[in-house]
């Protein structure tokens, strides 16, 4: 289990999305409350991704959140009008480093993992094989999250939308494998997600959205997201599409 959240709209600072909010990514990465996987905390790193004027930032690290004295700082100086972050916990027989840590990045795409794929790595062996080899070889980790990014980051090379790219790989896993599956994904201008296994939710103002794994507050305008759905967002609107319907 890890815990992600999205976020579009006006510019805002690092900090009041992942640390102020009550329950806030900082405070998810140790006391999580929806949990619908095994693990219980998420202390194996943490990363954020952002856009700016020059283009897309990451910070990645391989350590619980709250022990990064740098980031309070950075994430108070820091705002963006689109930001993608996560806190992670490693699977077993995963890497516990940088890379190994959401979000992964290519041009203006921003991605998390949330789950496992039960059987690693040789349930994935057969879907890696359609992977560019140079691809394969450059991974940032050994790990499914990273062969997960590549198999949707290659749809994305490829022209399919953001919600189709997430919902075919998704399709692809469940033929072949079990495992839970909610994957995120942003260009700065759109958010699309899956629910698979893990908790979802989105929270849609006048002029912002956020989608993520648990609600960082009390609001009662916090949706949950059914099920083996796909949810695409701008600050335009939501839509909720089933997984079953990108077959």
């Amino acid at each position: 289990m890890c815990r992600h959240l999205a976020y579009l709209g006006p510019p805002v600072t690092l900090s009041s999305l992942l640390l102020e909010p009550t329950y806030g990514l900082h405070r998810q990465a140790w006391a999580p409350r929806r949990v619908l996987g095994t693990a219980t905390v998420n202390v194996d790193g943490f990363g954020v991704g952002w856009y700016g004027p020059d283009g897309v930032g990451r910070y990645r690290r391989a350590v619980p959140m709250w022990t990064d004295t740098s980031f309070p700082s950075l994430a108070s100086s820091l705002r963006s009008p689109a930001v993608l972050a996560a806190v992670r916990s490693a699977s077993e027989g995963m890497p516990v480093s940088d890379g190994a840590c959401a979000p992964f990045s290519s041009g203006q795409w921003l991605f998390s993992h949330n789950g496992i794929v039960h059987g690693w790595p040789e349930s994935l062996e057969k879907l890696a094989s359609t992977v560019r080899t140079a691809d394969l070889m450059t991974l940032d980790a050994p790990t499914d999250a990273a062969v997960l990014w590549a198999l949707v980051s290659q749809r994305l090379v490829s022209g399919d939308s953001l919600d189709f790219s997430l919902a075919t790989v998704v399709n692809d896993v469940r033929a072949t494998a079990t495992g839970r599956l909610n994957l995120l994904l942003t260009d700065g201008e759109r958010i699309a997600g899956t629910r698979c296994g893990e908790s979802l939710y989105y929270l849609r103002g006048d002029d912002f959205v956020v989608v993520a794994s648990e609600p960082y507050d009390d609001s009662p305008q916090w949706t949950e997201v059914p099920d083996a759905t796909v949810v695409t967002a701008t600050t335009d609107g939501v839509t909720l599409r089933s997984l079953d319907s990108y077959s």
